[in-house]
Order: C-alpha cells, then sequence, then structure tokens
C-alpha cells in the first residue's frame, strides 16, 4: 500500500482514512493542522487512487481494515490515532474491533455502526444513476450529497474542478460497486459496548446523506464515547467548516489520558 507520512518525526501518529471515494486528498483542509502536533499517515485506499487493484468479491472493511495494519507495519508504526471519513469511519471501528492494540484514540466522522434506511436509498439513488447514465454523470452527482446547497453555490469552479478531476480518476464501477456492498454489510453494533478506545463521534446536523443520529446512536453505545456537532458542513463539513473540527480533533487526540 503506498502511503506518505508528513508532519512531526517521532511525535505520535494519526492515521487519516477516507469515505467512499477513497482519497488521500479529502483531507487537505486537515493536513497543516495535524502536522504542527502529529506524524500523519495518509494514503489512498486500496482500488484507489495510487493504490490501483481489482477488488474481490466480498471485499469488506475488515480487508481495509487489514490493510490499514499493513500500512503501520511497513511505516513502523505499533500504536496510532484514527481520523476517518464515513466508510473510513467504519474502518476505524473494525480496527477497534479486531486490532484494538493498534489503536491509540478514534474520531469517526458521519459513521454509523449499521448503514440507516435513508442512507441505503441515497446509494440506491447513486448506483441507479452509474447504471443508467455511467461514471461521469454518478461522479457529477456526487457534490449534492457532499455538500450544502450555499457552499456548491460559491465555489463552483471549485465543485466543477472536483467532478472532472473525479471523472478522469474514476476508481471504476466494479470496485465501486464493492466498496459500497462492504459498508452496506458492515454491522458493529453487538460489539459496540466493548469498544473501549476513547472515542470523539463528529457529524453534521445537516449532513443529507448519512444522518447525524447514527453518529448520537454510536457515540450512546460506545463506554467511552463523546458527541461532537457541526451544526452545518454537510456530509463534507470537515472541508466547509474545517477550522472548527481541526480544533475539536486537535484538543481530543492531544488531551491527557
Amino acid at each position: 500500500m503506498n502511503h506518505e507520512i508528513t508532519g512531526r518525526p517521532g511525535a505520535e501518529a494519526v492515521v487519516l482514512s477516507a469515505g467512499l471515494g477513497g482519497a488521500a486528498a479529502f483531507w487537505a483542509p486537515q493536513r497543516a493542522a495535524l502536522e504542527k502536533h502529529f506524524q500523519v499517515v495518509a494514503f489512498d485506499q486500496r482500488g484507489t487512487g495510487r493504490n490501483p487493484a481489482d477488488l474481490p468479491e466480498g471485499y469488506s472493511i475488515a480487508h481495509m481494515a487489514d490493510d490499514v495494519v499493513g500500512v503501520l507495519d511497513a511505516a513502523g508504526i505499533a500504536r496510532a490515532h484514527f481520523i476517518g471519513h464515513a466508510l473510513g469511519g467504519l474502518v476505524g471501528l473494525e480496527l477497534a474491533r479486531r486490532h484494538p492494540a493498534r489503536l491509540a484514540r478514534l474520531i469517526p466522522v458521519n459513521a454509523w455502526a449499521r448503514v440507516e434506511p435513508h442512507s441505503e436509498r441515497c446509494f440506491d439513488i447513486r448506483l441507479g444513476i452509474l447504471a443508467a447514465q455511467g461514471p461521469a454523470a454518478y461522479v457529477a452527482a456526487q457534490p449534492i450529497f457532499l455538500h450544502t446547497a450555499p457552499f456548491m453555490a460559491a465555489n463552483a469552479a471549485r465543485i466543477d474542478a472536483e467532478i472532472a478531476h473525479g471523472t478522469a480518476h474514476f476508481q471504476g464501477e466494479a470496485n465501486l460497486r464493492r466498496r459500497i456492498a462492504a459498508l452496506r454489510a458492515f454491522d458493529a453494533r453487538a460489539d459496540l459496548p466493548r469498544i473501549a478506545v476513547p472515542t470523539l463521534v463528529t457529524a453534521s446536523r445537516d449532513d443529507l446523506l448519512v444522518p447525524w443520529t447514527a453518529s448520537r446512536d454510536l457515540a450512546q453505545a460506545l463506554p467511552d464515547a463523546t458527541l461532537w456537532i457541526a451544526e452545518t458542513g454537510g456530509h463534507a463539513f470537515t472541508v466547509e467548516q474545517p477550522e472548527a473540527f481541526n480544533q475539536a480533533a486537535i484538543d481530543f487526540l492531544r488531551a491527557p489520558a
């Protein structure tokens, strides 16, 4: 797994795990703030970007968690903090289930213990666009599920550039379908009471794709969790409102044990 390590050599490490798109570039609004305090480990997920691969049938969140362990092993990092967005947050929960000794603190962003019916409907719509109109239409529709309308209106050229980049670097229909199947199959509800890692569960109240209540329920089920809610910013509130999230994340990760 190709990966990069930036920030403060020898400091505590923070692994960044993106959502369905899989791209490390999603975390650009967080990198500089985190690099002042931590080693930052970033990578494109398997089957995306700089880690191209044809994903097998049955590819799962557990496989993605094992990939993170492989990255940590390659980097010589025994234990790290973890920040994961949506699907990436599920990877963090799976790490906590399968490899708890490798995880110091966890920040799931707009994640869930089991996918909500509303989110299932959104994925069905997106897959329908992909099947009927192809990758370019799928990528063009993606910002509607990620961003708020005011942000898209104020950043039209940026959104256009992101759509063009996403279309040119599309992960492939088969890989995308298998990654969506993996997040749909994930269900950590029975194990949440046994996940002891300190956790900051974060969400945006106006997320169109994942109801913020999924994060509320996740925080309530975990034994050592705090819920932090952004009032606005949509599914990509870490992009739209990065300063508040960055400060909350750094304060949590640097707090005394």
